[in-house]
């Protein structure tokens, strides 16, 4: 409960900052996912990306109802960093409690609107490739492959697919 208030006094104060200024109390935004199986999906961004697991919430069904999220249901957090620090990328894993969602389309970018992949940018992209390899996941096509030409230049693209099949895109050069 303690982290929950946590959780809500710091959402209303970075709220009240941003209705108050014309600018964002903060330029990081934390991304949530909706996962299927939430230690498959944690297992996948610590071990093949890198991300650091973080300590979690929960938000109780009521909350999540009265706030628009979920019809009752109540919601268990993963929370995984991209470094370290307050000012980091955060990503939610979101475990609705007792409700099977159903799978969005992500076969290709093009199967349904919405938020597609998230990007990470990588210092080696072979390191990461052997990461990647090293916890069992495949490249997508052809990745990694250099950026088009009118892109930057020694830049390489490798695309995979979590477990609930989003993308996620790792851009950088080979070392």
């Amino acid at each position: 409960m303690k982290q929950l208030l946590s959780w809500i006094v710091a959402f209303s104060v970075g709220a009240i900052a941003v209705a108050d200024s014309p600018k964002f109390s903060t330029n990081v935004i934390d991304i949530g996912l909706v996962v299927s199986d939430v230690e498959k999906s944690a297992k996948f961004y610590t071990e093949a990306l890198g991300f650091k697991e973080l300590p979690g919430f929960e938000v109780p069904g009521d909350f999540a109802k009265d706030a628009g999220l979920t019809g009752g249901a109540g919601l268990k957090i993963r929370m995984l960093a991209l470094g370290e620090g307050e000012n980091t990328t955060k990503l939610k894993l979101v475990e609705v409690v007792g409700v099977k969602s159903p799978k969005a389309a992500t076969e290709v970018f093009e199967s349904q609107t919405g938020y597609r992949y998230i990007t990470l940018h990588v210092a080696d992209t072979t390191a990461a490739v052997e990461q990647l390899e090293k916890a069992g996941v495949k490249t997508l096509a052809k990745t990694p492959i250099g950026l088009p030409k009118n892109l930057p230049q020694g830049v390489f693209l490798t695309c995979v697919k979590d477990p609930d099949g989003n993308f996620v895109e790792l851009v950088g050069p080979k070392k």
